[in-house]
């Protein structure tokens, strides 16, 4: 066992019982958020820091009430085609006052929060509208993959089951969805975990372990659990050009994947020479500004619509 320590001072901080407590509790979150088994002390920072994300956290609860949060996609090509094939769905949140917010902001505060597990069920309905709608007019094995935290996949059981139902009323089969998740995820996978990859895997929702090569890789993951897709993490990609090194890695975990039949997708193209040599080694999809930035869908589906004329 560990411990978090938040500390506050009399009177210093405060001179009555409920302020000091307040301020010592907000001392140990910032513990915890500095990485655990650790003492924090009590400063006027943190009180601002935690007044803003209450509002943030008032804010979003509104936005997600108001329905006022948007799905974004981003092309998946077919590296070898050109051809875009899937699309990941991504969250965007314009706040009324103050524009756009980085999703680096605020899923963290929704993850803590509790919001994480609405924000999910909005992309996953708004996913399934858009790909039902796209594989009619235009590719019928057209797939878009859905980010899934930690925090979302340690929640309720039932939840899967009303998604997996859901695509069957949509009368659409479960590859039209890939699901994200993180090797982190598999560090230390509980039962619960792997009843839920299962119900994927019986579903015929297909999963993709994203960020690969950043985290706690390991083989045995592969083998133990389902899994249909590995992304190469963009900052393997961002020098791939410039460092030796990275390139045999990436391709490395192409050669590795497709021994164990699993297809690779490399995140964070942006140039035709990352391209170039992502396709020489064999990757399978690709993904970044290259080809498009994260786009609302009627924007995305003039690109679908382009690429069938």
């Amino acid at each position: 066992m560990s411990a978090s320590v938040g500390i506050t001072i009399y009177p210093r901080d405060a001179d009555n019982l409920d302020d000091l407590i307040k301020h010592a509790d907000q001392a140990m979150y910032a513990a915890k958020a500095h990485g655990r088994n650790r003492f924090s002390y009590f400063t006027p920072g943190l009180q601002t820091a935690a007044l803003a994300r209450l509002r943030m956290t008032n804010d979003l609860r509104t936005a997600i009430a108001e329905n006022s949060l948007r799905v974004y996609f981003q092309p998946i090509v077919d590296i070898h085609s050109g051809k875009i094939q899937k699309a990941e769905a991504l969250v965007r949140w314009l706040h009324p006052q103050r524009g756009f917010i980085s999703p680096m902001e605020f899923i963290p505060i929704a993850e803590t929060s509790g919001l994480i597990i609405a924000i999910g069920d909005l992309v996953f309905r708004e996913a399934l509208c858009w790909v039902r709608k796209w594989r009619e007019l235009y590719r019928p094995d057209f797939q878009i993959s859905i980010n899934q935290s930690p925090m979302e996949f340690q929640g309720d059981q039932e939840r899967y089951i009303k998604w997996i139902h859901e695509l069957a009323l949509q009368n659409l089969p479960g590859q039209a969805i890939s699901v994200e998740i993180t090797e982190g995820l598999l560090l230390d996978a509980s039962q619960k975990i792997t009843s839920k990859l299962l119900q994927f895997r019986d579903a015929g929702i297909q999963v993709a372990l994203d960020d690969f090569g950043t985290g706690y890789s390991s083989l045995s993951y592969l083998k133990k659990f389902d899994i249909d897709y590995l992304k190469i993490d963009q900052s393997f990609v961002r020098n791939l050009a410039t460092d030796a090194s990275d390139i045999v890695l990436s391709e490395a975990i192409i050669m590795m994947a497709h021994k164990l039949d699993l297809k690779v997708i490399a995140e964070g193209v942006e140039t035709q020479q990352q391209h170039d040599l992502l396709k020489q080694a064999g990757c399978d999809f690709a993904q970044g500004y290259l080809f498009s930035k994260p786009l609302p869908p009627e924007e995305f589906e003039i690109l679908l619509q382009r690429q069938k004329t």
